[in-house]
């Protein structure tokens, strides 16, 4: 049985992903720049929902993988919070300057972690060297890696993937991601073997609209080219059903 995880932001998207029949959720905040760390009340609220698995996304900023100390700090906190929290497990990524992996404050945050699961992030698919790069997460005993086989999307990167999964063996398990859908997600999983398959907010939400009934169009939260401040995006219980129902 293939495993689906929904990344997602939101209590009400948490909500839906399990109600859809996913078996995982990544729980991040700021999708728009490539996720970051939750807040402690969401965590503590979608764990105290949800029936299913809860992983949090550990990334204290956006941007690159070259953490300072004071970041990595903040880390190992969030890691030791999860843990109380009764989280199943994190997701991670640190790499060096030279794009190797950060072998050495990636083995202390997987060993705090502990016993929670371990997932190291796309920041495997900016690393160098990725077989390598693989074979160091492996030796992290770190259980999975969220990974695109380097390129925009799976179905791009499907001939490092498939090559990927060969390497792995049974030490680590390939969370396969990328604009992973209804649609293609039974090829990815036919072409790469994948036991996992990571489906972003992209692919299984839809628009959803405010109940306001006064509207003032003229202020904005964010930027100034939002398309609409009473509309949001959502995770679809029928979009992750659909997803499943391909897999299944």
């Amino acid at each position: 049985m293939t495993t689906v995880e929904i990344c997602l932001s939101g209590i009400e998207s948490a909500a839906a992903a399990q109600d859809g029949g996913a078996q995982r959720i990544e729980l991040c905040e700021n999708l728009a720049e490539g996720g970051m760390t939750p807040s402690l009340g969401m965590i503590a609220q979608v764990r105290q929902l949800l029936r299913i698995d809860i992983h949090v996304l550990i990334r204290p900023r956006p941007g690159d993988f070259d953490y300072s100390q004071r970041e990595f700090q903040v880390m190992k906190r969030d890691i030791a919070l999860c843990k109380e929290m009764g989280v199943d497990g994190v997701v991670i990524g640190l790499l060096n300057r030279d794009g190797t992996v950060d072998l050495e404050r990636s083995g202390e945050l997987a060993a705090l972690a502990r016993p929670m699961g371990v997932t190291f992030h796309r920041a495997f698919d900016v690393a160098r060297e990725p077989f390598q790069a693989l074979e160091d997460l492996k030796s992290l005993g770190i259980e999975r890696v969220l990974t695109s086989g380097q390129a925009a999307n799976a179905i791009s990167g499907l001939d490092l993937l498939r090559r990927l999964q060969a390497h792995a063996g049974d030490d680590i398990t390939l969370l396969i991601c990328g604009n992973v859908n209804a649609g293609n997600a039974a090829q990815i999983i036919a072409e790469t073997s994948a036991s996992e398959i990571h489906v972003g907010p992209a692919d299984c939400s839809e628009p959803v609209k405010s109940k306001m009934t006064y509207l003032n169009q003229a202020v904005y939260m964010g930027s100034s080219d939002q398309t609409d401040e009473y509309v949001i995006s959502q995770v679809s219980s029928r979009r992750v059903r659909a997803i499943i129902e391909a897999v299944s």
